[in-house]
């Protein structure tokens, strides 16, 4: 009898262990639509791909509003949702307003493409859109193609002041990149790998004129600026400039994601401080010539990292739900 009732309480112990809410980042896998909608991801890549041959700013664009989305309060698409007279949201944050139209586009055109498929209409979440999305997109510029984990539910909040702090800016050196990204669990070789988003994309010249004008008092130009690169972006960029004039990130290869970030770094090419102390700082200097070196192990570690970055702050149970518009709140 003895013998039964510890079996009992064993039991009831592992009964109620299994039914505890598992951790959030838990609940996402490969295949979370496969009942509820089995071609979700050949759908999202149709209507990215149609996208992406009406402007290659899709992809640049695309990558940018996941990041951006998943550094405040998690990847939850809250950096989607429009403003009203009541509530100033994340995309208004002055963070937020250089990120690129078609980024946003990319995703509401998706999901109207799933939602029109009568049985998946309102059983996927804008932030697994998003992932799925910022995939294709990696994909189709050349970069590599990976197994994205679903199963994120969209966030209930969406507040300008949220992103205060929350993400990095173009004159961060390593110390403030490295405890930005480990806030999220991201470690600084993730960091590095991440970085390489800015092989394809723009920036506006504000972003990065200290470098080329007045960037101290014994050097007007960045001493760690490749020479004839900073004479080239002063061309570009001349000190009173339209400030809608954007320039290319990756001034060798703009419109293909590849590893060539890392081999402009070696050459004192990279646009932002945020990008050249990667090369400039001895700490991280062996990763980028590493990767400069080799495509296969680099596109090896930013899988790793972009799948780290999607497991980050993901909503789940009563604190998400599935919205009919990504840019509203249900």
């Amino acid at each position: 009898m003895a013998h039964f009732i510890t079996f009992l309480l064993v039991l009831s112990l592992s009964l109620t262990f299994s039914l505890l809410p598992e951790t959030a980042s838990a609940q996402l896998r490969q295949n979370y639509y496969a009942k509820t909608c089995p071609n979700v991801e050949s759908i999202v890549r149709k209507a990215v791909t149609q996208k992406f041959r009406q402007t290659f700013v899709t992809v640049p664009a695309t990558i940018r509003l996941f990041f951006h989305d998943c550094f405040v309060q998690g990847c939850d698409a809250s950096v989607i949702i429009q403003s009203t007279g009541s509530n100033k949201a994340e995309k208004d944050h002055p963070d937020n307003l250089s990120l690129a139209g078609d980024g946003f586009d990319t995703v509401i055109k998706a999901k109207q493409a799933v939602d029109a498929v009568p049985s998946c209409r309102n059983k996927v979440s804008c932030a697994d859109i998003l992932a799925m999305a910022t995939r294709d997109v990696i994909a189709l510029s050349g970069g590599p193609s990976y197994a994205v984990e679903l199963g994120r539910l969209d966030g209930l909040r969406s507040t300008a002041a949220s992103v205060n702090g929350k993400l990095p800016h173009p004159n961060f050196n390593l110390n403030q990149l490295k405890s930005m990204f480990a806030a999220h669990g991201l470690t600084q070789t993730d960091m590095i790998a991440l970085s390489a988003a800015h092989t394809v994309g723009f920036s506006h010249c504000s972003k990065f004129s200290n470098r080329i004008y007045n960037f101290s008092r014994r050097s007007a130009v960045d001493p760690t600026l490749n020479r004839a690169y900073a004479t080239q972006l002063q061309q570009m960029c001349p000190k009173n400039v339209d400030p809608r004039i954007a320039i290319n990130m990756d001034p060798n290869t703009p419109r293909a994601f590849d590893n060539v970030y890392y081999k402009n770094l070696q050459q004192g090419k990279g646009l932002f401080t945020s990008d050249q102390v990667l090369f400039t700082d001895k700490r991280s200097r062996p990763v980028v010539d590493a990767w400069a070196a080799n495509s296969k192990t680099f596109n090896s570690a930013f899988i790793t990292a972009i799948t780290k970055l999607g497991r980050v702050g993901v909503k789940t149970g009563r604190n998400g739900n599935i919205r009919r518009n990504c840019d509203a709140f249900n």
